[in-house]
């Protein structure tokens, strides 16, 4: 069923079907890319009613595939659609949709994790952070190896306020497998709570809105899909550098079924470790025998923001690596043993 409402200015002619498109272009989804198609457009028109009101907006479709959801974007009456696809093979499909509406899409030959979005709509659609989010909307089916890099460099990005969101607060209608978009909605104490969570969470608006049956997709995924809604917040919840909560909040999840001081002290090295760790917690107010899982944004606010002096007292904290600390003292014991062979002891 198609979004109602929205549809009088504009409808797509009669077209080949997705299947037909698959058919008529010899396309295959690859493998080793972890390509899925959707081609039930009751769903793409539901993950498109699900993004908003699209009437006159300018959307930014990532990875549109055979175009099964691009069409339901143009259904939507928008003003503009850009689309970027790596996968050359997808191009002559989508410039078939292209020249069924005229002036409408624009395609681009590109990798969503390199392409530059911060000039490719009109500077007018800008608008202050306080206000409502501009009339642009990203959405994606996006292959899985790539939705969870892709939503952190996005995640840095509203965090920064550039990229998308040098428009704004830009929202996101993104799909995940079902467990990455569970992780991402994730409550305190939930076993699918994990850094995802906490660094989606404290910087936007995170619902998973529906999830979408795999046998929906060709060829048909071992897991289900989750379609997720983002809406970055007027103010995250933790206010410190994005590089610095993402340290802490692994940290602390380095050992997710262990007591949060064993991860958190990986934050210093082994010779303060025990003392900085201890006063870390101490002065955050955070009990150190809770698992990370029961960790709320708020303890990691307080953990960034007491870090965050502790690496301001000594500018050479930031910058440990407790793993190469780790492969450091492996390669001294290394050399160690071959001396003691070399010696015959």
């Amino acid at each position: 069923m198609a979004a109602s409402g929205n549809l009088g200015s504009f409808r797509l002619p009669p077209l080949p079907t997705i299947r037909e498109l698959i058919k008529l272009f010899r396309l295959q989804a690859a493998k080793q890319l972890s390509q899925n198609f959707l081609l039930d457009l009751r769903l793409t028109d539901k993950i498109v009613r699900k993004a908003g009101n699209l009437t006159n907006a300018y959307v930014y479709e990532v990875g549109p595939g055979p175009g099964g959801i691009t069409r339901s974007i143009l259904n939507a009456n928008v003003a503009d659609l850009l689309v970027v696809e790596k996968d050359t093979r997808f191009i002559p499909g989508l410039q078939m949709l292209s020249d069924a509406a005229p002036g409408k899409l624009r395609i681009v030959h590109g990798d969503v994790l390199t392409f530059k979005i911060e000039k490719a709509f009109p500077e007018s659609l800008k608008r202050h952070w306080e206000d409502d989010p501009p009339n642009i909307h990203i959405i994606g089916n996006l292959p899985f190896s790539v939705s969870t890099p892709l939503i952190i460099k996005w995640l840095e990005n509203v965090s920064c306020r550039d990229g998308p969101f040098t428009y704004g607060r830009t929202q996101m209608t993104l799909t995940f497998q079902k467990e990455v978009a569970e992780r991402l909605t994730a409550t305190k104490g939930s076993k699918q709570r994990s850094r995802l969570s906490i660094m989606a969470q404290y910087l936007c608006s995170v619902e998973h809105i529906f999830t979408i049956p795999g046998q929906a997709f060709v060829p048909k995924p071992e897991v289900d899909v989750g379609v997720v809604h983002f809406t970055p917040l007027i103010r995250p919840k933790i206010e410190q550098p994005f590089k610095l909560v993402e340290k802490v909040v692994q940290s602390a999840f380095q050992f997710r079924r262990k007591y949060c001081h064993h991860g958190l002290g990986m934050l210093f090295p082994a010779a303060q470790r025990l003392e900085s760790t201890g006063r870390l917690l101490q002065l955050a107010d955070v009990d150190p025998t809770l698992r990370p899982t029961q960790l709320s944004v708020l303890h990691f606010k307080n953990l960034c923001d007491i870090y965050r002096k502790m690496c301001d007292k000594d500018p050479q904290l930031f910058a440990y690596n407790f793993r190469e600390e780790l492969k450091q003292s492996r390669s001294k014991n290394q050399t160690k043993d071959s001396d003691k062979e070399s010696c015959g002891l």
